[in-house]
């Protein structure tokens, strides 16, 4: 009975030493195999995570244990980069939301400010340079390092009959 079970938990092939140095030396070759190949991988910077997919699995269930393993992680990164999207998504949308309300509440100011020159221009008197708008808004320099804008001084130009 036991000689049977040897023959058959082996296979046909159980006590034949060929067969078995045979094998040996083919997992001899493949592990030099992977470590030549983990060698150039670690040479070249690759993830780590590579590793895993050179491996040589003594069986299904190590190999199933170590793919899942480096699913979970994958799965685990991917959920913390999807995370961060959404972050920078509504961080996104907050800015614009202040963007627009910006440009809103000055584009009223500017409107208010147009319609009060609008008002004023007609009180200012005919021989005072400021009763030309377009004429101030060309003689006007913007200054950089004071951030403002240089606008003539208002002259009253007196004009003498003959």
């Amino acid at each position: 009975l036991q000689m049977l079970e040897q023959q058959v938990v082996g296979g046909e092939q159980a006590g034949n030493r060929e067969l078995k140095e045979k094998r040996r030396r083919r997992k001899k070759q493949a592990d030099e195999r992977r470590l030549r190949l983990l060698g150039a991988l670690q040479e070249r910077g690759e993830d780590s995570s590579q590793q895993v997919l050179l491996r040589v699995y003594d069986s299904i269930q190590e190999e199933v244990r170590a793919k899942s393993k480096m699913l979970e992680k994958m799965q685990e990164k991917l959920r913390a980069a999807e995370t961060e999207i959404k972050d920078l998504q509504s961080e996104f949308g907050l800015e614009k939301t202040d963007y627009l309300s910006t440009i809103r509440r000055q584009e009223r100011e500017l409107l208010l400010c147009q319609q009060l020159l609008q008002r004023v221009q007609s009180l200012v008197r005919r021989d005072c340079n400021y009763s030309n708008l377009e004429r101030i808004r060309r003689e006007s320099v913007w200054d950089e390092e004071s951030a403002c804008w240089k606008i003539p001084e208002p002259v009253i130009e007196k004009t003498h009959l003959p």
